[in-house]
């Protein structure tokens, strides 16, 4: 995959016709679909982290918000925990996909395959 969305793609081709049409065909086919979740830099990291560390589930971040909840309520939750909680499928897509868009930044972040 690359680093842009099937919109850059498209708009690229309207603006520059003269190229074959494979080419576009494999960039497009390339491409990242245009609704990235779009999460916190600080989710973004979590999530880097237990993918390089290869031990941490998706599950496990969403163990310790039930944990805090039931102990503590939700104001005992950090801020990366309590967005966790209120936006879990965004969390969850990011996470699956290895792919996402950064909140902060609109930067496009992908997960690298291990070496």
């Amino acid at each position: 995959m690359s680093n842009e969305t099937k919109q850059n793609v498209f708009n690229a081709l309207m603006a520059d016709m003269s190229h074959g049409s494979e080419q576009w065909r494999a960039r497009y086919d390339a491409a990242f679909p245009d609704d990235l979740p779009v999460i916190p830099q600080a989710v973004g990291e979590y999530i880097k982290k237990a993918n390089a560390c290869g031990k941490l589930s998706i599950i496990d971040p969403l163990w310790h918000v039930g944990d805090t909840l039931s102990a503590m309520g939700e104001s005992g939750l950090g801020d990366r925990a309590r967005w966790v909680l209120h936006h879990s499928d965004d969390f969850a897509r990011a996470w699956v996909l290895g792919v996402w868009r950064v909140e902060e930044t609109g930067e496009i972040v992908k997960l690298e395959a291990e070496k």
